[in-house]
């Protein structure tokens, strides 16, 4: 079994300087993240100073939190997000590097912006969704507390949504 990478990365808040590791980690992992989940489309990419600064604004106004999991390097690894922020709840997502899949980070990651999600946005609870094909993702969900509360489809595939209360 490889070797875990969660404490060989850092959560860092998703900061403009990030943007060429980013726009890296999202060009390289394309085709591996469109396997299990919408692609993002080629406007994504030409646009991704745009979008970026977007994000960051979002980020700023307190709708969403974004967050990037960066190696020793400065590469990333992987993006754990908390979006439409409301009412003491928000939506979670996460991808994961091919390179740095199957070994723990995308656990740990999530485990990290939950202990945020608490200290330092006083959220309550979180909700995620995810295919049901894609086992590695709701392996995640299920290590790190979230429970099954539904079925969905997700860009017409058949998903579950999750949940998981916070406390502090």
């Amino acid at each position: 079994m490889p070797e875990p990478v969660g404490p060989k990365a850092e959560l860092q808040t998703l900061r403009p300087d990030h943007a060429p590791a980013l726009l890296v980690f999202e060009r390289e992992n394309r085709a591996y993240f469109a396997a299990t989940i919408p692609d993002r489309g080629d406007d994504y990419f030409a646009r991704f100073d745009e979008r970026l600064r977007a994000l960051l604004a979002e980020q700023e106004a307190g709708i969403c939190h974004f967050h990037v999991l960066v190696d020793t390097a400065g590469a990333v690894l992987g993006r754990v997000n908390l979006v439409d922020v409301a009412d003491g709840a928000a939506d979670l997502g996460y991808r994961i590097a091919e390179r740095a899949a199957g070994r723990g980070l995308a656990t740990w990651g999530v485990r990290e912006v939950c202990r945020r999600a608490v200290g330092a946005y006083s959220l309550t609870s979180l909700r995620a969704a995810t295919t049901l094909d894609n086992l590695a993702s709701r392996a995640v969900l299920a290590r790190t507390g979230f429970i099954v509360t539904g079925e969905t489809r997700l860009s017409g595939r058949p998903g579950l949504t999750y949940v998981r209360r916070l406390r502090p």
